[in-house]
């Protein structure tokens, strides 16, 4: 995501329909891709414990993506927290060993939490596109802050942004899992600027069982937040293949309550992909160079194990 000319390039037209599988508050909207997403992908989100499995950093539409270019030089932060607090490992020598697709290894049972973030990075758009963005993305008050300051149609858009991406990763010896009373690095809130954290562990829950997601900048919720989430659409049919236009993965764009949270209802092994944005005002230091600074969240994750029907 170099600029919002980028993150727009290949965006589909809107597509309206009833969402049957998660649930909200609010009426929802399947619809296409809205923005070029970053988020992190292991090969499979259910490991062998020790298991060495490459971890592709994305950046696409649809949950489609293609490598992140020249992450050396944009990375912060590359971790992995185990089940436990004192389980943790640094993950920027795999990341300089292989920059396209760093081995991750899981040394303990339970769910890890991978964790990166970005530095800041610089963008600028005409008053149009940058309007055009504030809306697709539900970022309203600083719509309305452009909007009541007479700049949404003359003002370019100077904007600096980072990333926070989160994956899930469930390392098993064997079928069994540990207890949950000793798995608990899925709920860690890390004061990260902008997070999705859930409250219940996604691959302990049973099929269509409910699973509730904060969204928190340094640890507050954000009311209202707009969340959009990814899912495969299941195959269906004799031959378990896709019916003609049906799309390779459905996507839903909801909202967060007054408490930061929402409700989804997993219906298989997923994977699942959610992603939120927030803008604020930028900080004086950044003055010079951006009016407004936005950081992008995702959270990739596994689902409950579902029994396979011949």
């Amino acid at each position: 995501m170099s600029n919002y000319a980028e993150r727009q390039r290949g965006r589909a037209a809107l597509r309206y329909g009833v969402v049957s599988w998660l649930l909200v508050g609010t009426s929802l909207l399947a619809t296409a891709a809205l923005a070029r997403e970053f988020w992190l992908q292991p090969v499979s989100f259910r490991v062998a414990v020790g298991a060495a499995v490459p971890l592709r950093l994305l950046v696409g539409e649809g949950f489609v993506g293609t490598s992140w270019a020249r992450p050396l030089r944009r990375v912060q932060r590359f971790v992995r927290l185990g089940p436990t607090p004192r389980d943790s490992a640094n993950l920027r020598p795999a990341l300089l060993a292989d920059s396209v697709a760093p081995a991750l290894r899981c040394p303990t049972a339970g769910t890890h939490v991978v964790l990166l973030t970005s530095q800041l990075a610089f963008s600028e758009l005409p008053a149009a596109q940058f309007t055009a963005y504030l809306r697709a993305e539900g970022l309203g008050e600083a719509l309305r802050q452009r909007q009541e300051a007479d700049e949404s149609a003359t003002k370019p858009g100077r904007e600096a942004y980072r990333r926070c991406a989160k994956a899930l990763v469930l390392a098993t010896r064997g079928p069994t899992q540990p207890p949950a009373a000793a798995d608990t690095a899925f709920r860690r809130i890390l004061g990260l600027p902008l997070e999705l954290v859930p409250e219940q562990n996604p691959y302990r829950l049973r099929p269509g069982a409910a699973l509730t997601v904060r969204v928190l900048s340094l640890g507050q919720p954000v009311a209202g937040a707009q969340v959009q989430v990814w899912h495969p659409t299941p195959l269906t049919g004799p031959h378990h293949t896709l019916s003609p236009g049906q799309p390779a993965t459905t996507h839903f764009t909801t909202h967060a309550n007054a408490q930061g949270r929402l409700l989804l209802r997993l219906p298989d092994a997923g994977p699942y992909l959610l992603a939120t944005v927030r803008m604020e005002t930028a900080p004086t230091a950044l003055a010079t160079r951006a009016e407004w600074l936005s950081t992008w969240a995702t959270l990739t994750f596994g689902g409950p194990e579902t029994i396979a029907v011949p």
